[in-house]
Order: structure tokens, then C-alpha cells, then sequence
């Protein structure tokens, strides 16, 4: 996640970290928390930047980038 965020052309300059908050090998399932430093207030930034489908489908893309 580290690689994919910081290098992202969208949130790579506000990409700090990622961390694994839980795991579980019975279900397959990772809980983890991405952690960005977000500027001052920018009209629309956290609506379209930080929402959270934005996010989950720079990883998306990357996925399917791979295959």
C-alpha cells in the first residue's frame, strides 16, 4: 500500500502512511489505516481527493494495472 499511495499522481505528495490495524486468516480480511496530510482548507478537497471511493479506487487501478 506504502508503494501504491506514494507513488499515486493524485494523493502521492499527501500520502504519510499505511498500517495493518487487523488481521484475519480465517476470513482473509486486513483492516488497515491510511494516513494523509491533507492541506489547509482547498474547496472541494476532501469531498473529491479524500473521499473514500477515490482512495479505494487508486488501489483498484492498480490492480488492474498488474493483471
Amino acid at each position: 500500500l506504502t508503494e501504491i499511495y506514494s507513488s499515486s499522481p493524485a494523493l502521492g505528495r499527501y500520502f504519510r502512511s499505511a498500517q495493518v490495524i487487523s488481521f484475519s486468516n480465517e476470513s482473509s480480511t486486513v483492516t488497515y489505516q491510511l494516513l494523509f496530510s491533507v492541506p489547509p482548507s482547498t474547496e472541494g478537497f476532501m469531498e473529491n481527493s479524500m473521499n473514500p471511493d477515490f482512495i479505494r479506487n487508486i488501489l483498484r487501478q492498480n490492480i488492474y494495472d498488474e493483471d
